[in-house]
């Protein structure tokens, strides 16, 4: 008999996040998920999870992603050790059992191995899941007997209490063990903070077994990566690429074609037929299956879907909840939403959009369109721009298109309605009444064309004129340079002659040089005439005329088009 207690109560300082440590992803997988995916599989009769931090939130997530699985909690409040974590869980371990404890933020433990170290226990002993590393920092050392290369495990030590000679030690306890359930009761009732942490080390139950004649046994992994912990974005980072290039090797060795190993993401599940090809920076979420001889282009991102054979997805295209049929081709830059299922040899091109909608073999929709809530027969031809109008403000309705029909471009399909089979839809209509089969269908202004008709001419720039910048270009550009007239603004009329152009040193704009002036009032005057200097200053600078005299009103800030 099996019981899995799994400790999850650390806050995860070093994560810098107000998120518990052990529900940060993993390949789309929080990593108690991943560590509780595994322990389910081992046929234990209860999964203890120990929550702290943030329990509730942790105890709802798994109970959401197992619901079927035989779950319980308890919680450490405070935390006070890993001793004190386990001792929480006491009263729901069985006596007559055996209990392996797994840790909540080291995701990839393997089944093999975490039933390997049941099987070591064989409910008379205590195993121990150890490693040997390179850098040991951080990690509780295993004390042999003789010069410490000894068969007889004798204890372990943690990090922070070890003397320089045990740090040396790269033999290392992984915070994993199993234990004949009685005599782990009894270990646990007998621990003491007597250490630096002032805190209750399960580690310590090692010397008690020693102490009472208990074999110690150790079970190793079989890499690294399965033991490795997460305490930190860096740590978390290093263990999403190692599992990434463990996914696309197994994915390589199936004859799965990836472009780039190192450039792959699977965040669920992925099958494949044979003469699968994958390019870079794709992301596979959920739960996919890829038929015999599918492309995937570069940068798709597809989640929950089926993927028929021979189908050709191209680059930057989204996939979510859909089904693509044999021969169909979708993309670049499409995206088909929960409930597209396209049947076989349909073109979706780029920009166009498919949610809760079926097209029948050979419909296209090749470019810039929206499908929604929308029945397509075969062989339709969904025009550039046209969209189905599927919600009313209150409710989706439905649009059901038949076989061959024919939508022109930038047409609005109101729905509910109905194009009967081979009916066409002219080019920008806007139908909301159903159109019978093989008929023509046209909602749209009739077009008119006006005889001798001539576009009204801008007026000139407001610095001399009052009516804007581009104006005054406008009306140089359209009398070469030179041009003349009477134009009123700001309470003048004011008649000149332009012979050329030049930069306006006030506004930067281009104006006119005017070599003859004549600045007279309206009625009412709004300025003075300008005096003098004023008048010849214009000349070369005509920005000056407005500020000449009074003070000048604000203009108007919409343009007058020209009588």
């Amino acid at each position: 008999m099996l019981d899995i207690v799994i400790m999850a109560a650390g806050k995860g300082t070093r994560m810098k996040s107000s998120r518990p440590k052990v529900l940060h992803t993993l390949a789309g997988r929080t990593l108690l998920q991943h560590v509780l995916a595994t322990a389910a599989g081992l046929g234990a009769q209860r999964l203890i999870t120990i929550t702290g931090h943030g329990a509730e939130q942790v105890e709802a997530a798994m109970r959401s992603a197992f619901p079927a699985a035989p779950l319980a909690f308890v919680r450490q409040e405070p935390q006070l050790g890993t001793g004190h974590a386990v001792q929480q869980a006491v009263p729901l371990l069985d006596d007559a059992g055996t209990t392996l404890i797994l840790n909540g933020d080291t995701p990839l433990i393997e089944a093999s191995t975490a039933r390997a170290l049941v099987d070591a226990c064989d409910g008379t002993r205590l195993a121990l899941l150890t490693i040997d590393l390179a850098d040991p920092t951080g990690y509780g050392r295993i004390l042999r007997d003789g010069d410490g290369r000894g068969e007889k495990l004798l204890g372990i030590v943690e990090h922070k209490d070890a003397s320089a000679e045990q740090r040396a030690v790269r033999e290392v306890y992984t915070g994993m063990m199993a234990a004949p359930t009685a005599l782990l009761k009894r270990w646990l009732a007998r621990l003491s903070n007597d250490n630096a942490q002032r805190e209750y080390y399960l580690t310590d139950v090692v010397a008690m077994a020693v102490a009472d004649g208990v074999a110690v046994v150790a079970a190793q992994p079989a890499s690294e990566t399965e033991v490795l912990g997460v305490n930190s974005p860096l740590q978390l980072a290093d263990l999403e690429r190692r599992l990434q290039r463990k996914q696309a090797e197994a994915l390589l060795e199936a004859g799965v074609r990836l472009a780039d190993p190192a450039r792959f993401d699977l965040r669920g599940t992925l099958g494949c037929g044979s003469d699968v090809e994958i390019d870079v920076n794709c992301v596979f979420e959920g739960r996919v299956e890829l038929g015999d001889g599918v492309r995937i282009g570069a940068h798709c991102v597809i989640r929950d879907a089926r993927i028929a054979a021979g189908a050709v997805i191209h680059p930057f295209t989204h996939i979510d909840g859909a089904e693509v049929g044999a021969g169909a081709l979708v993309g670049p830059f499409a995206r088909l939403r929960p409930g597209a299922e396209l049947g076989a040899e349909v073109h979706i091109g780029n920009f166009v959009e498919v949610k809760n909608s079926t097209l029948a073999r050979g419909a296209k929709a090749n470019h810039l369109a929206y499908l929604g809530d929308a029945t397509v027969g075969e062989r339709v031809n969904y025009g550039a721009g046209s969209i189905t109008a599927n919600y009313d403000g209150a409710n989706k309705h439905r649009t059901v298109i038949g076989d061959d029909v024919h939508v022109g471009s930038n047409c609005v399909l109101v729905a509910p309605v109905t194009l009967g089979a081979g009916a066409t839809i002219g080019g920008g209509s806007t139908i909301s009444k159903d159109v019978p089969a093989g008929q023509l269908g046209v909602a749209r202004a009739r077009q008119t064309v006006i005889a001798g008709w001539q576009r009204p001419q801008k007026n000139a720039s407001s610095c001399y004129a009052g009516n804007g910048g581009p104006s005054g270009r406008a009306a140089l550009r359209g009398h070469g340079g030179r041009a003349g007239g009477t134009v009123a603004t700001a309470g003048w009329r004011i008649s000149f002659r332009l012979q050329t152009r030049q930069l306006c040193t006030t506004c930067r704009d281009i104006a006119p040089v005017a070599s003859e002036t004549d600045a007279t009032p309206q009625d009412p005057p709004l300025l003075r005439p300008p005096e003098g200097g004023a008048r010849r200053a214009a000349r070369s600078d005509p920005c000056r005329l407005q500020g000449a005299g009074a003070e000048v009103p604000p203009r108007s800030p919409s343009r007058q088009r020209p009588p």
